[in-house]
This record gives structure tokens, C-alpha cells and sequence, in this order.
């Protein structure tokens, strides 16, 4: 069933599959996407979301561009709040500073390049980066040597108790893949990133050398979520290449397969079941502990998942 209520998109039994870029995943109770790009409009809408998920004794899971999430063949016994649509991108000139006002449904990548066209650098690392700032912010996305957390400022939520809150940035509540809001209920708004002038040409030359990079690394050659597991320093090297060592590179069930490539990606080689996903993630996870005694620290997000 899908519904249009004022400006949302609301639909029974959505299949995840369709939001994920993993490319699977079975029905979400309910489904809401507000299209709406004006802020109280959106909070009004996301609202309504989570007091139909209390209604109904349900949880609320916030939705961005599916990246990173394993979502469930069963699916997930809630209600999903896509944000995908409040976007929405302003740079904005300070005597001591200059910061880009973005909506967390805006696509990392195409921040990057808002940036870029303005001549502004310090968010290139975002560029060919899947999902959007929403959910890198909540993860504290890093790639290429850049974090999140290095190029943010304030952040605007939805608190818990359905307020909009101003959450100014503090270095401590950061850490690797880590941010304050992995701990509490809250939908993600808008935030303002940290830029300042550089030369254009310079900016898209490494923007370009990013894309190619994810390009040659086999990001967009199969549906995937990108890296499976987290890195750890005191290992010595990426989580990568200890499944490789482990000979599992190339491994495969059902539709899914562990990237021949790169070990710590998996891919949906075609009509993968979530189910597949899950034992590669498991039979990676009971080898590294088997066999060299490494506890590895799963960077996607399981939804629907019970008995996890």
C-alpha cells in the first residue's frame, strides 16, 4: 500500500531492498518519506513518523542513502524514517570562518562537488562517497585519511524528546567510526561543516583521483555496503588484508561473495539473500577468532536482525 499524506510518501510492507545498497532486504512495517525541504515542515512530518511507531509499540529506525545497513530477508518489525529527501546545501561567510549548511538527506558526493564549484576544500574526501551526510555524520564516516568529525561543527537534531536541539561539536565525543549519537535516539537534521578557499582545479584534481580510487577498488562494480568490518590499528594492518590472510577473499554463499579484490568488502553477486551476507560476516568473524584471535568490530548496521 502506498499513501501520500501532505508532502510524505507513506507506505505498509516497503521492501528494504529497494533502499539498501546492499540491494536486499525484505518489508518495513511502515515506510515514511517526507518530501519536504523546508526544516519545520520536515520535523513536523518526522514527528508523525515516530508517534505512529509509539502507537503501534514499534521502533523508529532513520533511514539515509541505505549504505552500510544489512537489512533483514524478513525485514524489519518497524517504522522507517527516510530522510533521503531533506536536502539542501549553503555556504555561508564568517569573519573567522567559512562552513557549509548542509540537510542530512543531501548525498555526501554531492557536497563535495557544491563545494568544489564555490572553490571551498576540506570535504573532497566525501566525494564518490555512497549515502548521505546524515548517516556519515552518525557513523563519523572516514576515508582517505579524513574523518567526519574533523571538518564538523554544530549539528541539529531531533532530540528524544522530540525538540530541535543545537549540538555544538566537542572533539571527545569523537572517535574512530564513533559519534555521540550511536548512543541516543534522535534523527539528525543538518550540521555545518568546516571549508576554506583553495584553487578549484586543485580541489576536483583530487576529487577526481578519489573517484578513480573507489572506482579501481570495486565500490560500484557489485551491490555492496562497503567495508564489512572496522580497521584496528594495533593489528598492524587493514582488516582487509588479515581476511586475506585468512584465505576468504573470493569465499562465497549463495549470492554473496567476499570481494576477490578486497577482503573486507562483500559483494551481491546477483540475487544474494540477506541471509548469505550474514554467514560470510560470520564465518570472517569465527576465523579471525579461531585462527589468529582477533575480535573483529562490524562497521554495517543490522536491521531486522532478531536474534542480534
Amino acid at each position: 500500500m502506498v499513501m501520500t499524506t501532505g508532502n510524505t510518501i507513506f507506505c505498509s510492507n516497503e521492501v528494504l531492498a529497494r533502499h539498501t545498497t546492499f540491494r536486499v532486504g525484505g518489508p518495513a512495517d511502515f515506510y515514511f518519506r517526507p518530501q519536504e525541504t523546508v526544516a519545520s515542515l520536515f520535523i513536523e512530518q518526522a514527528l508523525y513518523s515516530a508517534r505512529q511507531a509509539q502507537l503501534e509499540s514499534k521502533p523508529l529506525f532513520v533511514l539515509g542513502g541505505g549504505a552500510n545497513i544489512l537489512a533483514a530477508d524478513s525485514g524489519f518489525r518497524g517504522v522507517v524514517l527516510d530522510t533521503t529527501d531533506y536536502t539542501g546545501c549553503l555556504l555561508e561567510q564568517h569573519d573567522d570562518k567559512t562552513e557549509l549548511v548542509v540537510k542530512a538527506g543531501m548525498k555526501s558526493d554531492d557536497i563535495a562537488d557544491y563545494a568544489a564549484q564555490r572553490g571551498q576544500s576540506g570535504v573532497e574526501f566525501l566525494a564518490g562517497l555512497p549515502g548521505t551526510i546524515g548517516g556519515a555524520i552518525w557513523m563519523n564516516a572516514r576515508c582517505y585519511d579524513t574523518s567526519v568529525s574533523d571538518v564538523l561543527g554544530e549539528v541539529i537534531i531531533l532530540d528524544e524528546a522530540g525538540r530541535q536541539t543545537a549540538v555544538p561539536f566537542k572533539a571527545e565525543d569523537y572517535a574512530y567510526k564513533q559519534s555521540p549519537f550511536q548512543k541516543r535516539s534522535v534523527v539528525i537534521l543538518e550540521a555545518r561543516l568546516n571549508v576554506h578557499p583553495k584553487e578549484r582545479a586543485l580541489i576536483y584534481k583530487t576529487m577526481k583521483e578519489y573517484r578513480a580510487d573507489r572506482k579501481a577498488k570495486g565500490h560500484f562494480t557489485w551491490p555492496s555496503a562497503g567495508s564489512v568490518f572496522k580497521n584496528n590499528r594495533s593489528w598492524g594492518r587493514p582488516t582487509g588484508k588479515i581476511i586475506e590472510e585468512l584465505g576468504l577473499r573470493g569465499r562465497q554463499i549463495g549470492g554473496a561473495q567476499i570481494a576477490p579484490w578486497h577482503g573486507n568488502f562483500i559483494i551481491n553477486i546477483g540475487n544474494a539473500a540477506a541471509t548469505d551476507i550474514y554467514s560470510l560476516i560470520r564465518l570472517v568473524e569465527e576465523e579471525a577468532a579461531h585462527r589468529l584471535g582477533i575480535t573483529l568490530e562490524r562497521e554495517i548496521i543490522l536491521l531486522g536482525f532478531e536474534n542480534e
